[in-house]
């Protein structure tokens, strides 16, 4: 959701430029965020006796959450216009606060292993606990896949729609994003207490 502030920032200073360091910020802060939370979730594979209870907190946390932003809807005006020197902490802090990493975290803890599982989530659960690198690895292909998405839109906005474009379209989808992490959250919850029984 970072795009909007590239494209600001490209639009202020009227230079391709400034729309790309931004993103370089933003990719920077949302690498940081990811990595802070699935790092620790990578070291608590190793309390394998844990392993349930850290499942369904897991899910648990994902639901609050998920309710939290439900409830939760401001936005504060000052995050309208962040300066570039400030796009990494900007990112870092939003991606923690979105809970960014939290859709990696239930693959990260098998908790897509309660029932048969097609190969491609048995390959990803493997490759998630081959090592401490994994975690590193999946942080850099989100990173990557959601700064090649949010580029691709502020590019366009900026090269072809403009600011006009942008201050009469524009939409919230934390109402959605809230409602899927719940989702993702209770159908998690659910297999693992009908793998518990």
């Amino acid at each position: 959701m970072g795009w909007p502030l590239a494209v600001s920032a490209g639009l202020m200073d009227k230079t391709p430029r400034a729309l790309f360091r931004a993103l370089w910020a933003l990719a920077a802060g949302h690498l940081l965020a990811t990595l802070l939370v699935l790092l620790p979730f990578a070291f608590l594979l190793v309390l394998a006796e844990w392993q349930r209870s850290i499942q369904l907190g897991a899910s648990l946390l994902v639901i609050g959450f998920g309710a939290y932003r439900l409830i939760e809807r401001r936005h504060p005006r000052a995050l309208a216009r962040i300066p570039p020197t400030q796009l990494a902490l900007w990112s870092f802090a939003v991606a923690l606060a979105h809970g960014a990493a939290l859709m990696l975290v239930p693959i990260y803890l098998g908790l897509c292993r309660a029932f048969e599982l097609d190969a491609g989530h048995e390959a990803a659960g493997a490759l998630m606990k081959a090592s401490l690198g994994m975690a590193v690895l999946v942080s850099l292909v989100h990173v990557a896949a959601m700064i090649s998405a949010g580029g691709c839109l502020a590019w366009l906005v900026y090269r072809y729609l403009g600011l006009r474009f942008v201050s009469r379209s524009w939409f919230n989808l934390d109402a959605i994003w809230a409602t899927s992490l719940i989702l993702v959250g209770v159908v998690a919850l659910a297999f693992n207490l009908a793998s518990w029984q």
